[in-house]
Formats: structure tokens, C-alpha cells, sequence
């Protein structure tokens, strides 16, 4: 049984230090992300089965309990289909791993493969955002009388200013923003970093939490950060999805405007509808929001009715049916350019 407990753990750290990082070329972002999904995993094992982290073995992740910490999880956290998923396939990405490194643990990879996904309604045609005024009311939210009321308010000030990811603003680190230029480096998905510009107003919330939380200045700390044991390390991805779900209630009882359910990604959105609506191209769009297929953004110009509607008003009112002087369509009555029209003649 030790020497079973041992590979978990030694598996699971290669998994981590030398597979994710060196052989795959894994993004920080995603790392981190998987090694916060196992955490939060294997804590929910060793309180389900009364065992200490280092006594677990491939034989306590059985099928049933990781099923059951999808479901008790997504249930507490109101995680969406598309979310569950997203987790499990990170669970599933070591024991892939496990499996090609030592062929006798792929039993243990087949019991996962039974685990279905979840359906989610396809939502690539509906662009849900904030508007203006429900942003404003959201970003007023946290009380900044308080240190932390001051740290989650630059948060979201720069989450909405620089349209970045829930990854980039966990991966960022203090000397990615800088004040003189005005300017934010990101680190996007593949690792691609791209600079955004940032405004003068979050650079003033910028200095005023740089003066609470980073004191002594090392620009490879995390921007965002909590400490255990003494070392800053990262925020997760959970901590900001509390808040922010926490601000977005209190924003719906003094703005209607403010969707029921807020998070990151939500805010990626509504930053980058309120730059299209104001007059941005789509291909700069593209850029700012780091798409490495232009494509992507073309979901912004099918979702803004309220443009579609001014465009067809505008149509309407120079092809208007109440003028007293129409003249006779030229089509009317002659077959032969109908024909042409249609492509027959």
C-alpha cells in the first residue's frame, strides 16, 4: 500500500513539474489551473474517506467519488455544464498521463472514461454582457474603506479596462503593468503575451493598491495574490468567482440592468460589446481581445440588436413606402429582366 501511495504522489508531482511544463509546453495559466482543480479534488477525497493527503492511492479515485466531488462541487459553486466539463477534463489529462507512463494504471483511466459530459445549450448565436450602466454599478461595489475592498476593486477596474481573461489576470505579475507607458502585458492563451493599453483611471487604482499590497516592489510577484505559509503565490480562480458573484448581487438591487449571475468572462464581454457599440473595428477588436482567429469576434456585430435595429431604420427611411411619388419598380411587368435577376437568362 506504500509503495502504491508513493507512485500517486510522485506521478502526480512529474505530472506537474516536468510533463505539464517541459514535454506538453504547457501555459502557466493552464498549470495552475489544473493543479487548483486537483487540490480542491483531492482535499474533497481526504475528507469523504477520512485519509491524510499523503496516504491516498490510485485506488482511492475511483469513479464513484470523483463523480461525486463533480456533482457536490458544481452544486456549491453553481458551476455550468461547460465548467464541470472544463474539470474533469483536467482530471482526466493525469491519468492520460499516469497511463502512458506506467501501462498497468490504465484500468484506472477507463473507469474515468464512463463519466459522460454534460450537455450545455449552445449559446455561440446569444452574446450575453453588461451594459454600461450595470458595469458602472458593479465596479462601484466593493467598499474601498477596506484593504480588500481596495485590492477587489482594481481587480475588476483592470479585469473590465483591459478586457483580459480570468487566467491572464491570475498570471499576471506586478512588473506587467506599467504606469509611465500606460500599458498592461498579458499572457494569452498558448502564451502569446500582447500589450493592452489601460486608462488613467486604473492607473490611479493601480498606485493606490500597489501602496497597500506590494511595498516592497519585485516585479515577479504575483499581481494578484494570497499568501500561505508565508509565500505569495497566485489567487485561484474560485476566490475571484466568489467575489465577483458576491458584487454582482449586491450591483442587481440598485441597477435591474445587472444579469443575475456575473463572472469573469462575462465582464471580458461587456468590455469588449461597449468598445464595438462605441465605434471599435472588429479587426482591432480582434487584436485587443488577443483572438488569434479574427472570426471569433464577428459574435459582437451578430449579437448588438440595438445596431441592427438604428441600421435598419436608417435603410427604412430612404427606402420608405408612404412617399406619394413612388415610381414603378422596373421589374414590374417584365419577365425578361426577372429572369436575369434569377440567374436564368
Amino acid at each position: 500500500m506504500k509503495k502504491n501511495c508513493d507512485k500517486l504522489l510522485l506521478h502526480l508531482g512529474n505530472f506537474f513539474t516536468i510533463f505539464m511544463p517541459n514535454q506538453k509546453r504547457c501555459s502557466p495559466h493552464t498549470i495552475l489551473a489544473t493543479r487548483q482543480v486537483w487540490n480542491i479534488m483531492l482535499s474533497h477525497v481526504c475528507g469523504k474517506i477520512g485519509k491524510r493527503v499523503e496516504n491516498l492511492t490510485f485506488d482511492d479515485l475511483t469513479r464513484e467519488i470523483i463523480v461525486d466531488f463533480l456533482d457536490e462541487t458544481q452544486r456549491l459553486k453553481r458551476w455550468t455544464p461547460t465548467t464541470r466539463n472544463h474539470r474533469l477534463a483536467r482530471i482526466r489529462s493525469f491519468f492520460r498521463y499516469a497511463a502512458s507512463v506506467e501501462p498497468t494504471l490504465v484500468i484506472y483511466l477507463d473507469a474515468l472514461r464512463g463519466i459522460p459530459s454534460q450537455k450545455d445549450v449552445n449559446k455561440s448565436f446569444v452574446l450575453e454582457y453588461m451594459s454600461k450602466e450595470a458595469i458602472a454599478a458593479f465596479l462601484r461595489q466593493p467598499d474601498t474603506s477596506k484593504r480588500l475592498g481596495i485590492r477587489d476593486q482594481f481587480f475588476l477596474v483592470l479585469m473590465y479596462d483591459s478586457a483580459a481573461r480570468d487566467c491572464e489576470m491570475l498570471g499576471m505579475c506586478y512588473g506587467d503593468l506599467d504606469p509611465v507607458r500606460k500599458v498592461v502585458c498579458l499572457l494569452g492563451k498558448g502564451s502569446k503575451p500582447r500589450l493592452v493599453s489601460i486608462s488613467d483611471d486604473t492607473i490611479q487604482h493601480f498606485r493606490r493598491y500597489a501602496k497597500l499590497y506590494h511595498t516592497i516592489r519585485d516585479d515577479s510577484t504575483p499581481m494578484f495574490y494570497t499568501i500561505r505559509h508565508g509565500v505569495k503565490g497566485p489567487m485561484s480562480d474560485d476566490n475571484v468567482a466568489r467575489f465577483i458573484g458576491k458584487y454582482g448581487e449586491s450591483a442587481r438591487k440598485i441597477c435591474a440592468e445587472v444579469p443575475e449571475k456575473v463572472h469573469p468572462h462575462k465582464i471580458r464581454k461587456s468590455r469588449a460589446m461597449n468598445l464595438y457599440q462605441s465605434g471599435m473595428p472588429l479587426e482591432m477588436l480582434a487584436q485587443f481581445l488577443g483572438h488569434e482567429d479574427p472570426s471569433t469576434t464577428w459574435v459582437y456585430a451578430r449579437a448588438d440588436i440595438n445596431m441592427k435595429r438604428k441600421a435598419i431604420e436608417r435603410i427604412g427611411a430612404v427606402v420608405s413606402t408612404n412617399s406619394t411619388n413612388v415610381e414603378e419598380a422596373s421589374w414590374v411587368d417584365n419577365d425578361e429582366m426577372i429572369r436575369r435577376l434569377l440567374g436564368f437568362a
